[in-house]
């Protein structure tokens, strides 16, 4: 089983939202606090990325947040933060969290969470890192995705051996049960293969 140190929440940042999800992000920043668990994060104070931060630190967790200076600018980054780096752009910002975190936890979101959640997924399917990725999917937020994935599965586009590569989880504490159980194959067992062999 895994152990980390870090984690990357990946998280909408919209105030415009049910409560509940709000809520489901204070108990995740509050639940790996609590577990000695550090959370990376976008590095904003408003929606549920706010939410996160917030919970992990009423815990006394650790809270490392990256943001662009074109967001910092908006006034829109958490002064609480134990460290808030400032980068230069949104790929500075993904390649920083990649590099602090061990693994990474998609809540509830929109275009950026999705465009975060899918480019570590790919870079674990091809090895770039071996650290796990999971989909917090409260209430079915992910089900639609989830039924994407195993579509494309099934016709060829994502081979057998990635078709369960996200690990899922309903709730927080499952989701770190998840991820530390999550095994990341190996790219020389796959690549050149067909879509439809085994490994």
């Amino acid at each position: 089983m895994r152990s980390f140190r870090r984690i990357a929440v990946y998280c909408g940042s919209s105030d415009a939202v049910d409560p509940r999800w709000r809520a489901v992000a204070r108990s995740t920043g509050r639940l790996l606090a609590d577990r000695g668990i550090g959370v990376v994060y976008g590095g904003g104070r408003v929606g549920l990325m706010g939410e996160v931060a917030d919970g992990a630190l009423e815990r006394g967790g650790q809270v490392y947040g990256v943001i662009p200076h074109k967001l910092q600018g908006l006034e829109v980054g958490h002064q609480g933060c134990t460290e808030l780096f400032v980068v230069d752009s949104m790929h500075a910002r993904k390649a920083m969290m990649a590099n602090l975190a061990d693994g990474f936890i998609a809540l509830p979101g929109g275009f950026g969470t999705l465009e975060e959640i899918v480019e570590v997924t790919t870079m674990a399917i091809l090895n770039y890192h071996h650290k796990p990725v999971g989909l917090l999917n409260v209430d079915g937020f992910f089900d639609h995705l989830l039924a994407f994935v195993h579509h494309a599965a099934d016709l060829g586009f994502i081979r057998p051996q990635h078709r369960d590569i996200l690990a899922v989880a309903d709730d927080p504490e499952a989701m770190l049960e998840a991820l530390a159980a999550s095994q990341i194959p190996k790219v020389e067992d796959w690549i050149g293969r067909g879509p439809a062999q085994s490994p």
